[in-house]
């Protein structure tokens, strides 16, 4: 037992090291840099080594996508824990969403590598359904008598307000949002929430 023991913690340790030199590369250089074989020499192992972890880089891209969503899920529910009013759960989450994207960029840009997950996407992942269920939650409480696939509908919507006015500004900006682009947000969130049971 011992024996299994001592093997699953090396297959972890392994893991995790590959990891870790893959989020190097990530903020060094960019997604686009990461391959297989720089990190099998990044980290002394040969590529079977590396295969017998992730089979692919997208394999890679999967875990840093958990992770991502684990950090967003986590920073939201600090943030709806602050606030009692649905309105202002949301508005506070949202900019909650905004500063995580810019704080954690190499994370973001690898989470949505290729835009919104799907539907099919997003129940397959736990963390992603950690993310969404905080705002799913508010966004129910301020739609009471609204069927679950309106709600998941404003969800959605929500959503791509969220990720394309944070894309956007992530393309065009070499730094952090200024207050205008905050402002902009904050208009898109009240005009959500003015408008969320029409």
């Amino acid at each position: 037992m011992l024996v299994k023991n001592d093997r699953q913690k090396q297959k972890e340790l392994t893991k995790n090291a590959i990891l870790q030199v893959a989020e190097e590369i990530v903020l060094k250089e960019g997604w686009q840099a990461v391959s297989i074989r720089k990190i099998a020499e990044a980290i002394g192992y040969s590529l079977p080594v590396v295969y017998n972890h992730f089979e692919s880089k997208d394999a890679i891209q999967e875990e840093f996508v958990k992770s991502g969503f684990n950090m967003l899920a986590a920073a939201m529910q600090g943030t709806l824990e602050k606030y009692s009013e649905p309105e202002q759960q949301l508005t506070q989450m949202s900019l909650t969403y905004y500063d995580f994207a810019f704080s954690n960029s190499a994370y973001y840009k690898m989470m949505f590598g290729l835009g919104i997950p799907s539907c099919q996407k997003a129940k397959e992942i736990e963390e992603i359904c950690k993310f969404s269920g905080n705002i799913i939650k508010v966004i129910s409480s301020l739609m009471v008598e609204a069927s679950d696939q309106r709600k998941y509908l404003k969800f959605h919507t929500l959503w791509s307000i969220l990720h394309g006015l944070t894309s956007i500004n992530m393309v065009n900006l070499t730094a952090a949002p200024d207050e205008m682009q905050q402002q902009i947000l904050l208009d898109a969130i009240q005009g959500f929430i003015k408008n969320i049971n029409n």
